[in-house]
């Protein structure tokens, strides 16, 4: 019997919908724009079986690539946020990798805990639980650019389809993309959706 090795979008949106992950109805963004969709990702990873299976799967995409998998495990495996802490933890265990590393915003600012310093971190491999625009792990980058840290991969569950596709010519591996239409007023969200009635608002955080 052949073994997926890496689970297919289907089946990591299988997993999102049957915990409340994946949510539809009239959300608005911290950006201001209004979508039909949004993932609470934390509503899967509730549950540890669902966050060990997806990092598993995430940490095999980097397995397949010789220039990370020669490189294990004198690696690092980087959070750039709260949401991507358990994704960097099982991905840490599945590739046997040696250190783990998170950055938190202090003073307004993306930045490591205090005392790491030039050389503590080994080649770095960012991860995180979706990616929607892309500033945690630019800001990350940069952070890691001013330890001299190299980033040698870079990896989410799931990926908003116009996201970043890399940085800095690193490609960015996921699970899932998906098609999140955003409009910039409830007139034009309800004009693409075909809605006419008054829909109950929600506003979301991240």
């Amino acid at each position: 019997m052949a073994v997926n090795l890496v689970p297919s979008p289907e089946v990591v949106m299988d997993i999102l919908q049957k915990t409340g992950a994946y949510r539809k109805g009239h959300f608005v963004y911290p950006s201001g724009k209004h979508a039909s969709h949004y993932f609470q990702m934390p509503l899967a990873f509730r549950y540890y079986d669902n966050a060990r299976f997806l990092a598993v799967g995430l940490s095999r995409l980097f397995r397949m690539d010789k220039q990370v998998s020669s490189r294990l495990p004198k690696v690092s495996i980087i959070s750039p946020s709260p949401g991507g802490i358990i994704v960097a933890f099982a991905v840490r265990e599945a590739l046997n990798a040696e250190q783990i590393y998170w950055t938190e915003i202090e003073d307004g600012k993306r930045q490591f805990r205090q005392y790491i310093k030039e050389g503590d971190i080994y080649p770095a491999i960012i991860v995180d639980d979706i990616l929607r625009t892309g500033k945690a792990i630019r800001e990350t980058m940069d952070c890691l650019k001013e330890l001299k840290t190299e980033v040698i991969a870079i990896g989410t569950i799931v990926k908003f389809e116009d996201a970043p596709s890399e940085f800095d010519g690193i490609p960015v591996r996921t699970l899932l993309t998906f098609d999140v239409n955003f409009y910039d007023t409830e007139e034009e969200w309800k004009r693409a959706e075909n809605i006419s009635d008054v829909a109950e608002v929600e506003k979301v955080r991240y």
